[in-house]
């Protein structure tokens, strides 16, 4: 490989709240292994940090616009890794975070109270951040078929949304924590729903990047005019390269009436302001590097998902999980584990940070026997952990 995915960063007392500020704490004689929060353990691409020095040599730092290669460098980003063939500057703005973006869009599509439609087991970010701002979470289940795959219930979704005089649906596409991966036809159905009761979206597009083995990512406005107009689709390149401490977010909306509301709804506040390293990381991310750099590391995340996906299948009895098509996040279900073991999820986690395996409580994601781990750790580590996990968890 080009690139080092194999090293392993000490990362305390670097701004990481992965290892200083960790859910629990090893008993003496484990190190920490940061399976929780969802930031990787690798270096990034070396050309991001290459322009953000060449910015910080010049020593002014005063008001400034984004340029024409930023948005040069998200059309063109696009375009390549989804097949976006008609974005344009004048269809990208700027967000500090997905989750702003979400509430922004929120601001203008609803009032006050009002019920959202997502999906469960839902991202608590989603969570804090929509009930934080007033509405109140609606969650339709997403149901496991006979293969093993996360899928949307379709009756339910339209169901709620008639009950709940629902108007705005956040989707999550990949889902996290479920890591799935939606096919064209489950949006286009999905979307057709939406019309029929002219529900608009907000699409959270933040893993895009991040897809395993095959699949492939579509993007949601792609697949009707309905969807091309009454989407508000939000990416950000903090979760493929790690950026999430440099703050920027984008969304693209095609439809103006509906761009110029949530632009002027994400500017009451005037500090939905972008840092002038962040719009040179993100350039410095959307080079040809990047592109090297992401399609490796999405091969190592792949290896790393088969991996655990494949030794809980074989030993860790009465856990279950779905094999991700995307993200770097496993979601367990430890139902039947934990009643066979007359065993508490408080008491099972604890077992794992006491062995240095860091892994993050699911029940705020609505899973109420649920595990998310974050596998975008080198494999080296990834070995460790599940066999720690043999030797003294399960």
């Amino acid at each position: 490989m080009t690139y080092d995915f194999t090293t392993i960063m000490d990362r305390h007392g670097k701004d990481a709240i992965a290892v200083d500020n960790a859910p629990g704490t090893p008993k003496e004689g484990f190190d920490a292994i940061p399976m929780w929060v969802a930031d990787m353990n690798f270096a990034t691409v070396p050309t991001i940090q290459q322009e953000i020095i060449k910015r910080v040599e010049h020593p002014a730092f005063g008001y400034f616009r984004p340029t024409e290669a930023y948005y040069q460098s998200i059309i063109d980003w696009q375009k390549s890794r989804n097949g976006v063939t008609d974005l344009k500057a004048e269809n990208i703005g700027y967000e500090n975070g997905v989750l702003g973006g979400v509430v922004s869009a929120l601001g203008v599509l609803c009032s006050k109270g009002d019920n959202i439609l997502v999906h469960s087991p839902t991202y608590i970010g989603f969570t804090k951040s929509v009930e934080g701002a007033g509405y109140h979470l609606v969650g339709s289940p997403l149901k496991l078929d006979e293969n093993n795959i996360w899928r949307m219930d379709y009756v339910d979704m339209e169901n709620k949304i008639v009950e709940k005089n629902i108007h705005v649906a956040i989707f999550c596409s990949p889902h996290n924590p479920c890591g799935r991966v939606w096919e064209k036809e489950e949006i286009v159905k999905a979307m057709e729903i939406f019309e029929k009761h002219h529900v608009y979206v907000i699409s959270d597009e933040i893993w895009s990047d991040l897809i395993l083995f095959d699949n492939h990512h579509v993007p949601t406005q792609s697949v009707s005019d309905y969807a091309r107009e009454h989407t508000v689709a939000l990416y950000a390149p903090s979760k493929t390269f790690n950026l999430a401490g440099l703050i920027g977010s984008y969304h693209i909306i095609y439809n103006s009436w509906l761009k110029d509301r949530v632009e002027k709804e994400s500017s009451n506040c005037h500090y939905n302001s972008m840092n002038v390293l962040s719009m040179h990381a993100l350039i410095g991310a959307y080079m040809p590097e990047g592109h090297v750099w992401l399609d490796e590391l999405r091969q190592v995340l792949s290896e790393n998902i088969d991996y655990a996906y494949n030794y809980i299948v074989e030993n860790f009895k009465g856990v279950k999980l779905s094999k991700p098509q995307g993200t770097y996040m496993l979601f367990l279900d430890c139902t039947d584990w934990c009643k066979e073991h007359n065993c508490s999820m408080d008491e099972l986690l604890q077992k794992g940070w006491d062995v240095g395996v860091i892994w993050q409580d699911g029940r705020p994601f609505h899973g109420e026997y649920g595990i998310r781990m974050n596998l975008a750790v080198p494999h080296s580590r990834v070995v460790e952990a599940f066999d720690r996990l043999t030797r003294y968890v399960f």
